[in-house]
């Protein structure tokens, strides 16, 4: 079974459905990033901190990474970014390029896998931002892997991740306010379903889900040559019974640190 392929049908489909992260930002919050009033997230609800970007983003590179929708690559193009959006969806990719054609963007895009970033050479980009995606991966040292290959010395990775603890309870009846914990971590999505249950959620195209470990997420930005310099936590915004007890995302900033003579 294919995660990569199923993913990319999955996300298509939420395009088509409207689902929140495939939604194009506005005309107007371009037009305010143009001028210099921007912000992104890569989690849920917080907004980056402004001092984790360069005081310009005037030609500094960007890879948004498994960043598709319209959302952060279009901000940071208009902010004067030089900015690239990967992603494994090509109706997410639409997304981007939509934005860019109304409102006038320079913005290029690719679809790929962020576990593969073969299309771009070493030392590429000043700047990676990766949104809340390395759950759909498997292998999510490959991500931190080759973030640090494309980056610069001493470039910026950006990227947000789910809280583990998240994984651990029964989602369905966690949304009904329930905390029942049901799952361990490692997991994936398929681990805790019957065949019949695997093949109705493959043949409905939805998302297969991998949990890591903390050790996985921030330990392995650090193997990976990265040192972490920022790091905040975020919620759904009160939306679920766990915001009353825990942030269920973290962001990190991670420079990557000139390899040693």
């Amino acid at each position: 079974m294919d995660s990569t392929q199923q993913n990319s049908h999955a996300w298509d489909q939420k395009v088509d459905e409207g689902a929140r992260y495939t939604q194009a930002v506005s005309k107007e919050t371009i037009e305010e990033s143009k001028k210099g009033n921007w912000s992104i997230s890569v989690t849920t609800e917080k907004p980056v901190p402004r001092e984790w970007f360069p005081a310009s983003l005037e030609g500094v590179k960007v890879l948004c990474l498994a960043s598709g929708g319209g959302q952060q690559g279009p901000v940071l193009a208009a902010a004067g970014a030089d900015v690239t959006v990967m992603d494994i969806s090509k109706k997410q990719l639409e997304q981007d390029e939509f934005v860019s054609k109304r409102d006038g963007l320079q913005l290029k895009t690719v679809q790929g896998d962020m576990t593969d970033l073969s299309d771009f050479g070493d030392e590429s980009f000043d700047l990676v931002v990766n949104p809340v995606s390395n759950v759909f991966v498997q292998d999510v040292a490959a991500v931190w892997k080759e973030a640090s290959r494309v980056l610069k010395n001493n470039g910026v990775l950006i990227s947000g991740s789910t809280n583990p603890l998240l994984f651990i309870f029964d989602d369905s009846e966690e949304q009904k306010g329930v905390l029942n914990v049901k799952h361990a971590v490692p997991s994936s999505t398929l681990d805790y379903l019957t065949e019949e249950e695997i093949d109705e959620h493959l043949k409905a195209n939805q998302t297969i889900e991998y949990a890591h470990t903390l050790e996985e997420l921030i330990q392995g930005q650090m193997n990976a040559g990265f040192l972490i310099s920022g790091f905040y936590e975020d919620d759904f915004g009160g939306s679920r019974i766990l915001d009353q007890y825990i942030k269920t995302f973290i962001a990190t900033r991670a420079i990557k640190m000139s390899p040693k003579v």
